[in-house]
């Protein structure tokens, strides 16, 4: 071989090698570095991203229409790839882990992080196979198309239908909140309505003996702390009418310890945002904790998102601002990805109960 030649050969080479990727370069030492190296306007459209790959989950459609699956995304929520499920969880966390690998030497990703048990790995992941999160059958128990989801009763000087014309779920919460809030036991408004619709569908699936592994019951999925706060007698945790009665309760208490935090912090938002911000951190205090949430705006530790969003606001959704002052928290006071999915999942189930019903208040047509 020539000088020539090999010199040409030897660039080549060097070529090749610089335009190969890094993979050591690639990895990730945690998954919580893309957290914190993750500007706060990376959030912009984060909702509308993460909307739309829990609604495959939720329905069982898109890329989730083979429930098999896992389905990868990357810090703005965005979808990047997907995998068939290889059947036992430690193929299905190798091939995960390889796929990872790819999509970053593609260049889909800028970085990746192995997971396994325990360890949240990058791109992130989602299971399809969630059969208890489908949609279409807890919309059906919670408007009464199901006739053993139906009602009636008496509780605390409140009747509800009768045995002979028994009624919805969705008519149950509207007569107790209409009676409490009537009796002035709570200021709530009353698109609280469409929030506890959500939570209904999201939480129960509108399944009367609901149970989780922690210990949350019924059909609003109240946890021990919860059932004792609204000091429930044990014979009626399961009660629905009591289950609406002490939702209602905590999430009045929310309101009140919430709105003049919000409002001071929020001031400058446009009404309709401003109100829908608000109902999307009503529905993580109530999954998360009143004062998790509150720190989100309060503590100097947590508030740098809320501060930017918040100075900021034009740019990002209400949907953006209320899952990025999350995002940029992972990893502190307990914040994880269940408290991103409960609120995009909750959202979701507003928009169904609302695309069946043109009267609930905090639908868009009712605002």
């Amino acid at each position: 071989m020539s000088c020539r030649k090999l010199l040409i050969l030897v660039a080549s080479l060097l070529a090749a090698a610089a335009a190969a990727p890094d993979e050591s370069a690639l990895r990730l030492s945690a998954w919580q570095d893309i957290v914190r190296d993750s500007p706060y306007w990376d959030s912009q459209g984060m909702h509308a991203n993460l909307a739309t790959i829990r609604r495959w989950v939720l329905a069982g459609e898109g890329f989730c229409g083979a429930l098999q699956r896992h389905i990868l995304f990357d810090r703005r929520m965005a979808f990047v790839g997907y995998l068939s499920d290889a059947g036992e969880r430690e193929a299905n966390q190798e091939n995960i882990n390889e796929r990872r690998r790819q999509l970053a030497e593609a260049g889909r990703v800028d970085r990746w992080l192995p997971g396994d048990a325990g360890q949240t790995g990058y791109p992130f992941v989602l299971s399809c196979n969630q059969p208890h999160a489908r949609l279409d059958d807890a919309l059906a128990r919670y408007l009464g198309d199901d006739d053993d989801a139906r009602l009636w009763g008496t509780w605390d000087g409140m009747r509800v239908g009768t045995a002979d014309e028994q009624v919805s779920l969705h008519e149950a919460i509207r007569q107790v909140y209409g009676f409490r809030r009537e009796m002035g036991r709570i200021g709530l408004p009353d698109d609280i309505l469409s929030v506890l619709a959500g939570k209904v569908l999201i939480e129960s699936g509108g399944l009367r003996d609901a149970l989780s592994p922690a210990g949350a019951q019924g059909i609003m999925q109240l946890s021990p702390e919860a059932l004792n706060d609204c000091a429930l007698d044990p014979r009626f945790h399961l009660h629905r009418l009591a289950q609406i009665d002490c939702a209602l309760y905590l999430l009045e208490q929310n309101h009140r310890n919430l709105e003049p935090v919000f409002t001071s912090f929020f001031a400058d938002l446009p009404t309709e945002k401003a109100e829908r911000l608000y109902r999307l951190l009503l529905i993580q205090a109530y999954h998360g904790g009143i004062g998790r949430v509150m720190a989100l705006m309060t503590d100097a530790e947590l508030n740098g998102a809320a501060r930017y969003f918040a100075a900021n606001h034009a740019r990002f959704s209400a949907g953006d601002i209320a899952l990025g002052m999350v995002f940029h928290n992972l990893g502190r006071r307990g914040f994880g990805f269940a408290s991103l999915y409960y609120v995009t999942d909750v959202s979701l189930a507003m928009d169904a109960v609302c695309a069946r019903l043109d009267d609930l208040p905090g639908c868009p047509a009712a605002e």
